[in-house]
Parts: C-alpha cells; sequence; structure tokens
C-alpha cells in the first residue's frame, strides 16, 4: 500500500504523456516589459552580470519560480531563462539601459505532472524520488512474482499468465515499433 499513490501516479502520467495532444492549447502565457539597475549589466568582466541581483530581482518583482537553466550575455543583451514543471520564463535584458522584456508561459497541471513523471525541469531531489519510487515498484513486481511460488495450486496457472503477458509485450514492440 506503500507504492499504491505512486503507482497510481506514474501510471495516469503514463497515459497523458503518451496522449499529450488531448492535453493541447493549456499554455497561459503572460508578458512584461520593465527596468532594472543598469549597473548590474556592468561588471569588470564585460562577459559577465550580477547574475544574483538580477535573478532575485525577477523573482521579487514578477514572483518568477523555477530554476536558472541557462543564462547567456553578450555585448548587447542578456538573456536569463528559468525552467521548471510546466512552467517556463525567459528574461531578455539590454546591458545598456537595463530594460527587459519577460516572457512567463504555464503549460497546465497536466504538462506539471507530466514533467513530474519525466524529472524534466524538477532538480536532483525529486529525481531521488522517482528513483526510489522506481526501485519501490520493482520491489513489489518481483515480491507478487515470489509469492506465485508458494501458491501451489496456482503457480503454473500463474506463471503461465506472466510468461503471456511478457510474450504479449515482446510481439507489440516486435510488430509495431519501428
Amino acid at each position: 500500500m506503500l507504492s499504491f499513490a505512486i503507482l497510481l501516479f506514474f501510471a495516469a502520467t503514463g497515459l497523458t504523456l503518451n496522449h499529450a495532444e488531448w492535453f493541447e492549447g493549456q499554455r497561459n502565457v503572460a508578458r512584461y516589459q520593465g527596468v532594472m539597475d543598469a549597473a548590474w549589466m556592468k561588471t569588470s568582466d564585460p562577459n559577465a552580470v550580477a547574475q544574483d541581483k538580477i535573478v532575485e530581482y525577477l523573482r521579487r518583482v514578477h514572483r518568477i519560480k523555477g530554476a536558472v537553466s541557462e543564462v547567456h550575455v553578450d555585448e548587447a543583451q542578456c538573456e536569463v531563462l528559468f525552467k521548471g514543471p510546466g512552467y517556463e520564463a525567459d528574461a531578455s535584458i539590454d546591458r545598456n539601459t537595463g530594460k527587459y522584456n519577460l516572457t512567463v508561459s504555464r503549460f497546465g497541471l497536466v504538462a506539471v505532472l507530466n514533467d513530474l513523471h519525466k524529472g524534466r525541469d524538477t532538480g536532483s531531489k525529486w529525481s531521488t524520488v522517482i528513483d526510489f519510487s522506481a526501485a519501490l515498484m520493482t520491489l513489489v513486481s518481483l515480491t507478487g512474482l515470489t509469492l506465485i511460488f508458494f501458491l501451489n495450486k496456482r503457480r503454473l496457472f500463474g506463471l503461465v499468465i506472466a510468461a503471456i503477458g511478457a510474450l504479449l509485450c515482446y510481439l507489440a514492440y516486435a510488430m509495431w515499433v519501428p
């Protein structure tokens, strides 16, 4: 029963991942403009900016979430990309004036759940949860398989059904996967 909720989560999101087209169009995009301190754009290194101050400012003013996934700095502008499950924000900042354009995209609950299933943009701690879940589901599966050996009256039938299930999976792969 410990693995019930996580098994249900991964089973349901496996279905939503396989049929992503059912959930298209749930994207919500917001655009913002503003001006931040232009001094943050000028550091002793011409190819760097005060990244911590920029990120903190965007998080505070626009409630940006997600991890910083990329920072690109060139002579004219700085781009900061934030990503999280079902979420991304992209800021483009003029290095001379501090003026910026920010686009925040939210992709809906199903996208959040799908990203959690895949571990995309979720960080190392969620990756540990996925690994633990996989190990727990493997243990539950192996426990069920092992128990069939202790049921003398159902052992042969259970093993035959397990073999048929494995054979059907292989045949589906062999026939339908290019």
